[in-house]
């Protein structure tokens, strides 16, 4: 493949920071998976990633790759963020906090692609 026709990206990566009360993991993670799936279908969205801390499972980090700027505002007016949101908002222990990357790699729009995978 030449390298014309391989188009580079400049997505924005966001990182949201979640922990929940004791006790609340699992509704949490089946509330966030729900929201994953259907922000995964999302056009300005590249990638929608829910991970769970290994050593303390009340701790979760939400990985957001937006294709453009306005992508995180359109996001925020879906149905099913909304539905998430109101869901989760009493299990967390604390507010969730956000922090805002730049991608540096994958460089290209390819390698954030789920692929063939179900979204499951």
């Amino acid at each position: 493949m030449s390298s014309s026709a391989v188009e580079s990206v400049d997505f924005l990566c966001v990182h949201v920071f979640v922990s929940v009360k004791p006790g609340m993991e699992e509704a949490f993670k089946a509330a966030s998976l729900a929201n994953a799936r259907e922000s995964a279908k999302e056009s300005g969205i590249a990638r929608f990633d829910v991970i769970q801390q290994v050593d303390d499972q009340t701790k979760f980090v939400l990985v957001e790759v937006y294709k453009n700027d306005k992508a995180p505002a359109d996001h925020k007016l879906t149905d099913h963020y909304n539905t998430w949101r109101e869901t989760v908002a009493d299990m967390m222990a604390e507010p969730r906090t956000a922090i805002k990357y730049k991608s540096l790699f994958p460089a290209t729009a390819t390698g954030w692609d789920y692929g063939i995978a179900k979204l499951e």
